[in-house]
């Protein structure tokens, strides 16, 4: 009987210490800071969901090898939005719903604007990093959705300057037919014809697109002397290749945006020599805390230098973890609070979130593809400064005081 006893207490004294160590647990974890990050690991932006991962994965690994912020580690938890919007809102929401309310890494535009007027009632925050339509700092911003890279306005300001300068007076644009797309092909045609001169073909493909050829037909056929291209990872490096089979990239000039990004122009080769275009972020940019950076991501990802959207997303892990410590909290009102108004350290140097519409004011650049370190690459030509390169704010954007 007394050994009967003594081996039921013993399992009782087992069975408590393991609920306290589970609890233990569970405490530890619900102390971790959560990020979701919704982004394109599948479908025609799958390269740049990509480099969203390891820029996020990076800054994760920095920040926590120093230990954590406010004490805590960040952990984080990717999922595929496949580039459509109503997948990105149902994996923002599922993220969100879970605990992980710091959001960011969408990559179309019309995904941040499907899930910017549900931020909030998610209690949740949103952080772009790549989506560059107006709309999202303009008519439809809201009080959660910042965004740390430049919107197409920035990007129209950025190329004027080279597109006054250039002796073709016929254009025609290749672009994505989704918001962003569209946004970029409306800020050139003002642009272009504010400054004189034409637009003779206007093109706009569905994203995913594998045929370019009629496109390239109706360009040529336009008379076009350039072309603006408003496309990204997959419909980026079918356009350029089939351009070049079918002669267009000989006989016109080509500049655009998010088309001589890094990756791009190391698939393509000597395909993208010559492409002109805007420069977001470079890592042959000047500046001590750029080349901390590089340096860095050199020692982490050996034979790469950061790409122009790992650099925009680190910026903003840097913005969110600065947010966090200032703010002393991980709640989004928190972090969203602290954000607004105020300036950050940032591998470009000090920048500000603009509090009339929650938009990071940054300088912009703009370059072509040519020979740098014995590789082809975007060099930049000309900076804008962020006094300069941004627009002022939308009067249409009505954030609360």
């Amino acid at each position: 009987m007394k050994s009967r006893f003594s081996v039921g207490k013993f399992s009782w004294v087992r069975i408590a210490g393991a609920g306290i160590l589970a609890l233990s647990a569970l405490g530890a974890a619900a102390q971790d800071i959560k990020v979701g990050v919704p982004t394109s690991l599948s479908g025609p932006w799958a390269d740049l969901g990509n480099q969203v991962k390891r820029a996020v994965t990076f800054a994760t690994n920095e920040v926590n090898a120093q230990g954590g912020v406010l004490g805590r580690k960040i952990v984080v938890d990717f999922q595929d939005s496949e580039g459509k919007p109503d997948v990105a809102r149902k994996q923002a929401e599922k993220l969100a719903l879970s605990g992980s309310k710091l959001l960011l890494g969408l990559i179309a535009s019309g995904e941040g604007l499907a899930i910017a007027p549900m931020v909030e009632r998610w209690d949740a925050l949103y952080i772009s990093t790549i989506n560059k339509t107006d709309k999202l700092t303009g008519d439809t911003c809201q009080a959660r959705v910042f965004r740390v890279n430049r919107p197409d306005a920035a990007d129209a300001t950025a190329v004027r300057p080279w597109l006054a300068s250039r002796k073709e007076d016929k254009w025609a644009i290749m672009a994505n037919d989704i918001a962003w797309g569209r946004n970029s092909g409306a800020s050139f045609t003002k642009a272009t014809l504010d400054l004189g001169k034409k637009l003779v073909s206007d093109n706009y493909a569905p994203a995913g697109a594998n045929d370019f050829a009629p496109y390239i037909q109706k360009i040529k056929d336009s008379g076009a002397e350039g072309v603006w291209v408003a496309l990204a990872g997959r419909d980026a490096l079918n356009f350029a290749q089939q351009a070049k089979q079918f002669g267009l990239l000989a006989r016109v000039t080509t500049a655009g945006v998010s088309f001589v990004t890094d990756n791009t122009v190391d698939t393509l080769g000597e395909t993208a020599r010559g492409i002109f275009g805007i420069v977001n972020y470079s890592s042959t940019l000047e500046g001590a805390e750029n080349k901390v950076f590089v340096e860095a991501w050199r020692k982490a990802y050996p034979g790469t230098e950061p790409t122009n959207f790992e650099g925009e997303t680190y910026i903003g892990m840097q913005v969110l973890i600065q947010a966090i410590r200032a703010a002393k909290s991980d709640k989004p009102a928190d972090v969203a609070k602290a954000m607004r108004g105020t300036t950050f350290s940032t591998i470009l140097g000090k920048q500000t979130m603009r509090k009339e519409d929650n938009q990071l004011e940054a300088p912009n650049f703009f370059g072509v593809v040519t020979d740098r370190g014995g590789k082809l690459r975007p060099v930049i030509q000309t900076a804008v400064p962020a006094a300069q390169a941004l627009p002022a704010p939308d009067p249409a954007c009505k954030l609360p005081a």
